[in-house]
């Protein structure tokens, strides 16, 4: 194996996407499989399968993004959201398995390094994605550094607090008033029946903007807002180059949301911050996921070639 490739693996709640991905970022080999749900065995006989039918000689490493929290430090997935994946070593069972060098990380991140390396964020040395789909998603890249925080679970972003006291967040989150119940696709949707009834959702929510419904604009804006609240606080913290917003609702919603983002961000954001970063949409769409995580292959390839050399 030469180690100029390496499959990416993003594993999501419907479909495992894998690809073989090159140094530049292109994919060359794509290939999908239904996620099965029913046990943690067949989940990881179906990631097997992926990145067997991708194996080649040019494959050096193995990356994986993972919806849900991990720990770095082990290699562990403490849970997988919407997935039986939880309290699994993945690295150490996944090297065991091709005898190659295994990445991975949070889904999330993987899709923001994938942005710095081969879409909005190139060439940038300082990038903030966040991702607005189910969720809020995101990551930062620091002095060309992915940032993981200790245990590699750092980087957070929807869990911002924005109104103290405010609703209850989702899933296993116990938090109230996180940015993350507000600027979802879930949260336009309880907007959207709050104001049209119960057969609305996200999608009609912007499709009646685009229309030039007014309530519908106002509803966007608001949660625009709210997402300059967000962003504004992050780039204060990490003095970004550049901020990516991503995800289905982010870049479907992207013309009605980002008019009052921008004008939030920048009264919030302090100088030179608001003067450094600009803000744009993902230019990798679904694919980023898949495309980032085959970069932390390339991490964990180009670690393990260094400690070798080291010896």
């Amino acid at each position: 194996m030469d180690g100029t490739h390496a499959i990416g693996v993003d594993l999501g709640g419907t479909k495992i996407l894998a690809g073989v991905v090159a140094r530049d970022g292109t994919i060359v080999r794509r290939h999908e499989r239904p996620t099965p749900t029913s046990s943690q065995r067949e989940l990881i006989g179906e990631i097997d399968a992926a990145v067997s039918e991708l194996m080649d000689e040019r494959v050096g490493a193995i990356g994986l993004g993972v919806p849900g929290p991990i720990d770095q430090r082990r290699g562990r997935v403490i849970f997988a959201t919407n997935l039986p994946l939880a309290d699994f070593d993945l690295r150490d069972r996944m090297q065991d398995e091709f005898r190659i060098p295994v990445g991975f990380d949070n889904d999330a991140n993987a899709a923001a390094i994938g942005e710095w390396q081969a879409g909005a964020g190139r060439g940038c040395s300082n990038v903030l994605m966040i991702t607005l789909g189910t969720g809020v998603g995101g990551g930062v890249i620091v002095d060309g550094v992915p940032f993981r925080g200790g245990a590699g679970a750092g980087g957070e972003l929807g869990h911002v607090t924005v109104i103290a006291g405010g609703d209850p967040c989702h899933g296993s989150c116990e938090g109230r008033g996180h940015l993350e119940a507000y600027i979802t696709g879930v949260a336009a949707t309880k907007r959207a029946q709050e104001a049209f009834g119960p057969a609305a959702d996200a999608h009609r929510l912007v499709r009646l903007a685009n229309e030039g419904d007014e309530t519908a604009k106002r509803i966007l804006g608001e949660i625009g807002a709210l997402l300059g609240y967000g962003i504004a606080s992050h780039a204060n913290v990490f003095n970004p180059e550049v901020i990516v917003v991503g995800g289905g609702f982010g870049i479907a919603a992207w013309e009605h949301l980002i008019p009052e983002a921008e004008r939030i961000f920048q009264r919030e954001c302090l100088v030179p911050a608001k003067h450094d970063a600009r803000i744009v949409p993902g230019e990798l769409g679904t694919a980023g996921g898949l495309i980032g995580a085959a970069f932390v292959g390339f991490e964990a390839l180009d670690a393990a070639e260094s400690l070798d050399a080291a010896r």
